[in-house]
């Protein structure tokens, strides 16, 4: 057993030193043996002092036993079908993308010009479906030129086809919460809300984008003469961009993390998923990028299908690191009360009598 320090303050320095040579006698080990022979204990005194002051319970179990919380994970998520889930994710966001690009199109193009619009939404679908941006905008394109022929029951369609995909994903988050499902119930008209808030959240995002991004455009066109030299800022332009799309990711995976799980999620632990999530499917998107640039032979297998086929392995993967995130913030929340290496139990059906 150690002794428990008081949390480091200006006597912090000495507080380690005592510690550390407190628990190198009790262990045998003198303070003037070689450092390899010393490292394992100091390192568990520091985690001692420095850890467990300043993290919950649950933070203090990953620390302690960070691989088994991520085997942990690995598990649950198998254990609540993650990929089947992600399955259904990506095929009703498939359905959804484009009728939503179109209803968003439709309306915002009262206020801004519906081609830069698209330009942007071209730019940040690449985020999304890397390398098949220009098939959809083609599509989006070829379909907003004809929108005189939109009547009701068309504009209905477009509104219920782009909600799906929220729809979905609230289920998704039900399975990966299970334990919040058990405890408590969301109303009925609440999730119905909640794909519509969402479109008009998105549609107030591509609004506030789309300015955005074409003020930085014209920064890009600008030069600035700096001690004779003559520079573009076309690569700060194109920087600010990337960033702006970063920073709009970040804020979408945070808002699902808060918003479609059941109960009240803190804002922290969304927040980290986001981040989590966005570094993740950044990493997934540019190994993706690459397959399909140099090793994929997916337009001699699929021909024509080729833009839906990789469309739709996109957003599989996307789905996969949205629900894995999700996973990551369900068993911290668990292991606050259960053992880290505790077997999944997944999502099982009653059994009739």
């Amino acid at each position: 057993m150690y002794r428990r320090c008081p949390a480091l303050s200006a006597r912090g320095a000495r507080c380690v030193s005592l510690c550390s040579a407190f628990v190198l006698r009790a262990r045998g080990a003198a303070p003037g043996q070689p450092r390899a022979a010393r490292h394992a204990s100091i390192v568990e005194v520091l985690a001692t002092l420095l850890l467990r002051p300043g993290l919950s319970r649950a933070g203090r179990r990953i620390a302690h036993d960070p691989l088994g919380f991520a085997l942990q994970t690995l598990r649950a998520f198998r254990a609540n079908q993650g990929l089947l889930l992600a399955g259904g994710v990506a095929y009703y966001t498939l359905l959804s993308i484009v009728p939503l690009m179109i209803l968003l199109v439709i309306i915002l193009s009262h206020v801004v010009d519906a081609a830069r619009l698209m330009s942007t939404l071209a730019r940040y679908l690449e985020i999304v479906a890397p390398g098949q941006s220009g098939p959809l905008i083609d599509e989006l394109r070829a379909f907003i030129a004809h929108r005189e022929v939109i009547g009701w029951t068309l504009a209905i369609t477009l509104i219920f086809f782009s909600s799906l995909a929220f729809s979905v994903l609230e289920n998704a988050m039900s399975v990966i919460f299970y334990h919040r499902v058990l405890t408590k119930r969301r109303p009925f008209v609440i999730s119905v809300l909640i794909p519509y808030l969402y479109i008009l959240f998105l549609g107030i995002g591509l609004l506030l984008v789309t300015l955005v991004a074409g003020a930085l455009q014209s920064l890009a066109l600008a030069r600035l003469d700096v001690l004779g030299h003559d520079w573009s800022l076309s690569g700060v332009s194109r920087t600010l961009l990337y960033v702006i799309g970063l920073f709009g990711e970040v804020l979408v995976l945070a808002s699902i993390y808060f918003v479609m799980p059941v109960g009240r999620l803190s804002w922290r632990h969304a927040l980290i998923g986001g981040i989590s999530a966005t570094v993740l499917w950044e990493i997934s998107r540019h190994v993706l990028v690459w397959y399909l640039a140099t090793l994929s032979q997916v337009q001699t297998v699929y021909g024509s299908l080729t833009t839906a086929i990789v469309v739709l392995l996109s957003l599989e993967l996307a789905a996969i690191v949205l629900l894995f995130g999700a996973q990551v913030i369900a068993e911290y929340e668990r292991i606050e009360w259960e053992p880290v290496r505790k077997p999944p139990s997944g999502l099982r059906t009653p059994q009739k009598p």
